[in-house]
C-alpha cells in the first residue's frame, strides 16, 4: 500500500503516454479512452494515498507532473490533430492557452494551503478540462478522416476557452471528498445509475454523447453545489 498510489500516478502517466502515441497513428477513439481512462487513475491515487496515510510531498509533485501530461498536452495534440487537418494558427493559439492555464491551475493547487480545500478545488480540475476534450472528441469519432466544417472548428475552440478560462478562475469546484458529503448514503446508487447509463450507452452508441454530459454536468453544477455544503 506504501508504494500503490505512486504507482497508480505512473499508470495515469502511461495512459497519456498512449494518449499521445494513439493520437499520433490516429487511432482517435483509443486516444481519447487513454485520456478518461487516466481522469479515474487520478482520482483513484489520491483516495488511496490518503487512506493508506501515505501523502508526501513527491507524490503530490509527481501527480502534478504527470497532470500537466495528461489533462494538458493529450488532450490538445488529440484534439488538434483530430479536428484540424491543416495548419490553423488560432488553433494553436487556444490550445497552448488551454495548456498555459493547466500549468498555472496545477502550480496554483500546489501552493495552496490544504485546510482551504477541505470539499472543493479552487477553479475547474484539470481532469475535468482534460475529460470533456476527450469525450468531445468521442461524439465525432466516427468521422475519421472526414475535414470537418468550420462550424465543429469553431466550436471546439469556445469549449476550449471556456475550459482555460475556468481553470484559472476562482470558482470552486468539488472534490471527492465535496462529492461523498454531497451525496451521502446515496453515493453507491449514484455510482450505480452512472455505470448503468454508461453500459447502456455503449449497446445505444451514444458512450460519447453521455460521456461528454457528465463531465458537463459536473462542470455546470458543481459550483451550486459547493455553497450549498457551507
Amino acid at each position: 500500500m506504501k508504494y500503490l498510489a505512486n504507482i497508480l500516478t505512473i499508470f495515469s502517466l502511461a495512459c497519456a503516454f498512449a494518449s499521445l502515441i494513439f493520437s499520433l497513428e490516429e487511432h482517435y477513439t483509443f486516444a481519447s479512452w487513454a485520456i478518461i481512462l487516466s481522469v479515474i487513475t487520478d482520482g483513484l491515487d489520491g483516495q488511496i494515498a490518503k487512506r493508506s496515510r501515505t501523502t508526501s510531498d513527491f507524490g503530490r509533485e509527481l501527480d502534478s507532473l504527470v497532470d500537466v501530461i495528461a489533462f494538458g498536452i493529450a488532450p490538445s495534440i488529440l484534439g488538434y490533430i483530430f479536428i484540424y487537418r491543416d495548419f490553423y494558427i488560432s488553433a494553436v493559439l487556444v490550445l497552448f492557452l488551454y495548456l498555459v492555464c493547466s500549468v498555472m491551475r496545477l502550480a496554483r493547487y500546489n501552493i495552496t494551503p490544504k485546510g482551504k480545500l477541505v470539499n472543493y478545488f479552487y477553479g475547474l480540475p484539470t481532469t475535468i478540462s482534460g475529460g470533456v476534450l476527450a469525450s468531445f472528441i468521442l461524439i465525432y469519432r466516427r468521422k475519421q478522416g472526414i475535414v470537418f466544417s468550420h462550424s465543429i472548428q469553431f466550436l471546439f475552440i469556445i469549449v476550449v476557452l471556456i475550459l482555460a478560462f475556468l481553470m484559472i478562475s476562482r470558482t470552486r469546484y468539488l472534490n471527492i471528498d465535496g462529492i461523498k458529503q454531497a451525496f451521502g448514503k446515496r453515493l453507491k446508487l449514484v455510482l450505480a445509475g452512472v455505470i448503468i447509463l454508461l453500459t447502456l450507452s455503449v449497446f445505444l452508441r451514444k458512450i460519447g454523447i453521455t460521456t461528454f454530459s457528465l463531465f458537463a454536468i459536473y462542470l455546470v453544477f458543481s459550483p451550486f453545489v459547493v455553497r450549498k455544503l457551507e
